[in-house]
């Protein structure tokens, strides 16, 4: 028998920066019945921080970056006449002292990563980086706030799963969000997507030229004296996802 839609039709996928994200966007974004939404709080995240990443000013002025029609939009009725609405967050996005309680509408699932990994690939593009910049806190606290507030299961997938066996880890995931798998989730076509943000063409381009997960190599890490600072602040907070990490 197959799986029928419950009342979770809108998913949040609550990640830190470099956890193979995108890849997993396009992985829903392939299914016929989804649509997809790319950081839709990234403008909002720009314009409050002060943080100015590239295309900062074109970010701002071609997105949403008022907080409470956001909320609205994502909590909304699901574009396009689509079953289900799959939502890429940043955890980093979400302000420290924010209210929460809209997500409560979501079917919220984490995305997490070695952060040695993570760490290793912000410092190809960033010289500073902190505990924050890995998005484990702010991850951690939107999984406590989801664990008290809202019924369900809260899936944690960690992407070095998902890149030794997509297909097995896609599948538990769509089982225990109650959404039917589909073969459609294992492959794209190589290239840009209708769903990605303008700052595509600053972050995406390797998994452009990818057509689905790529497995993955281990390969040796050269950190800094202070990023294993970072390090050894982060993988407590992992290691505590990670204990609760969906499996096959």
């Amino acid at each position: 028998m197959g799986i029928k839609l419950s009342n979770y039709h809108r998913i949040a996928m609550w990640s830190g920066p470099r956890n193979i994200s995108t890849a997993l966007m396009y992985s829903f974004h392939n299914r016929e019945d989804c649509f997809v939404s790319d950081e839709p709080l990234y403008a909002n995240f720009l314009e409050s921080s002060g943080i100015r990443h590239p295309s900062y000013e074109e970010i701002i002025d071609y997105y949403e970056t008022e907080l409470e029609v956001l909320i609205s939009r994502l909590t909304g009725p699901i574009p396009n006449g689509k079953r289900i609405w799959y939502q890429k967050h940043m955890c980093h996005h979400v302000s420290e002292t924010s209210d929460l309680s809209w997500i409560k509408s979501l079917k919220n699932c984490f995305l997490i990563r070695d952060p040695a990994e993570v760490i290793h690939s912000l410092s190809r593009v960033t010289d500073s980086i902190n505990l924050s910049m890995t998005g484990l806190p702010q991850q951690l606290r939107i999984l406590n706030y989801v664990e008290l507030n809202c019924q369900g299961k809260n899936p944690i997938i960690d992407s070095r799963d998902i890149l030794d066996n997509p297909r097995a880890i896609l599948q538990s995931l769509c089982e225990n969000i109650q959404v039917p798998f589909s073969e459609e989730m294992l492959s794209w076509k190589i290239g840009p997507k209708d769903c990605d943000g303008i700052w595509a063409k600053h972050w995406y381009s390797s998994v452009w030229s990818s057509s689905g997960f790529i497995p993955h190599k281990k390969r040796e890490l050269d950190l800094s004296k202070e990023h294993h600072k970072v390090l050894s602040e982060a993988i407590p907070i992992y290691n505590e996802l990670r204990r609760n990490r969906l499996t096959t």
